[in-house]
């Protein structure tokens, strides 16, 4: 294309004024709900659910959308679990005591279920008939 070919974006002022407006309006939200745009404030129990979210779906615990079992991925799994380990270790002593609470039974949890599904017998194959 050459440059009189090259079609012109041509920007009004009216549309600048809307998105100036609509700006407004999101930031005074923001200001009344305490939210950021779209969610809640972002915070500690969030990297926290987020991490465990993906450990979780890694030791097989999730279902897809047509309802079947997700298959496992110990590997996965036992990183993101390791991820929360190294997140307790370096915020001791940084954390109110539900936070530490809160992180402490993840871990726990998350390593109880590792542990269960480490050590239980592959399943069998179905029988061929």
């Amino acid at each position: 294309m050459s440059k009189e070919e090259e079609p012109k974006i041509i920007v009004d002022s009216d549309w600048k004024e809307e998105a100036a407006k609509e700006k407004e309006r999101l930031d005074e939200q923001i200001k009344d709900t305490g939210q950021v745009r779209g969610g809640p404030e972002p915070g500690f129990a969030e990297i926290v659910n987020l991490l465990m979210m993906q450990a979780v779906v890694g030791l097989g615990g999730l279902e897809s959308p047509t309802g079947e079992n997700l298959p496992p991925d110990l590997t996965a799994a036992r990183h993101f679990i390791d991820l929360l380990g190294v997140l307790q270790e370096k915020t001791k002593g940084n954390l109110t005591d539900e936070e530490m609470k809160v992180l402490d039974a993840v871990v726990y949890e998350l390593r109880m279920r590792y542990v269960q599904a480490t050590s239980a017998p592959p399943p069998k194959p179905p029988e061929k008939q």
